[in-house]
């Protein structure tokens, strides 16, 4: 079982999604009533939070297809696979767990780090193996709302109305990238088994998770580039500028279809990269 004393070295790797929203709601805004997030510059944002919530709760969901087909893809023994930031986890029991106990339950306090653990302790707060930047979309995108109606409530029959409550974009390429830093392995006792099951999961996050608001969100892209060594054998920078989308006119203005932009595949990463990593999956390519 993983711990703090089992130190499996694995190389560094470099992630990229690239999402495509379509008519939804890829991450509203609390502070904006819910509109889908937004930066200054009118592109569009979806946070690293609100993607690992999703990934979080698929593998929590141990009835689901998800887990059950990839736990038994990968042989994985439940009980090494729960989550601690859940909304059935009881906070006051997880804190009564030790350091190795916390680390051999709670998979996403291997992956992503454990600092809920370390709330009120003398001891070191723990970043994670595996960190999610924020996605922004490569042009501004628009933001259409429309009234909708409400049910009836209780005893009132006829309903209502929600006023501009329907917020979403009409269509968006967003890129999210993510990194595997093997350092943060010898704190938090994450395995490649543990970073194999995100791996399997990520495909999955948007289509297992649709809502009423986030009907039509995919991921086009689930770029993973391992490097040739722990320490990185070539500049995220690159290999991200590399695989990121182009819009092919007007970048100022919003798409609206896919074809607007030109999408890279591993074949248009340049040579001088390729020969630097190990190997450039997508993926999109694995389910």
């Amino acid at each position: 079982m993983p711990d703090s004393t089992k130190k499996e070295i694995f190389n560094r790797a470099t992630g990229l999604l690239i999402i495509e929203v379509i008519n939804s709601n890829p991450n509203g805004d609390p502070d904006k009533e819910s509109d889908p997030r937004q930066r200054n510059d009118q592109r569009g944002e979806i946070t690293p939070v609100s993607f690992k919530r999703k990934v979080r709760d698929l593998i929590e969901n141990k009835e689901g297809p998800v887990w059950k087909s990839i736990s038994k893809k990968l042989t994985l023994d439940e009980k090494k696979f729960m989550i601690s930031e859940s909304r059935k986890t009881e906070l006051s029991e997880m804190r009564k767990l030790d350091e190795k106990q916390f680390t051999e339950q709670f998979w996403d306090g291997r992956i992503f780090g454990n600092t809920e653990l370390e709330k009120g302790r003398n001891i070191p707060v723990k970043t994670g193996v595996v960190q999610f930047g924020l996605g922004v979309s490569i042009a501004p995108i628009e933001i259409e709302r429309m009234t909708t109606t409400n049910p009836p409530v209780e005893n009132d029959k006829k309903g209502g109305m929600a006023p501009l409550s329907f917020r979403i974009v009409p269509h968006g390429i967003y890129c999210m990238p993510f990194f595997i830093n093997p350092t943060a392995a010898f704190k938090t006792g994450c395995t490649s088994e543990d970073i194999n099951l995100l791996l399997n999961i990520i495909p999955h996050a948007y289509k297992h998770t649709a809502s009423y608001i986030r009907t039509n969100v995919e991921i086009v892209h689930a770029w993973y580039i391992e490097h040739q060594s722990p320490l990185g054998s070539c500049s995220d920078f690159d290999l991200l500028n590399a695989l990121t989308p182009i819009k092919l006119n007007e970048p100022e203005k919003p798409s609206y279809t896919r074809a607007d932009y030109i999408i890279p595949t591993e074949k248009d990463v340049p040579e001088e990269l390729r020969t630097k990593v190990i190997s450039i999956r997508d993926l999109m390519k694995e389910i």
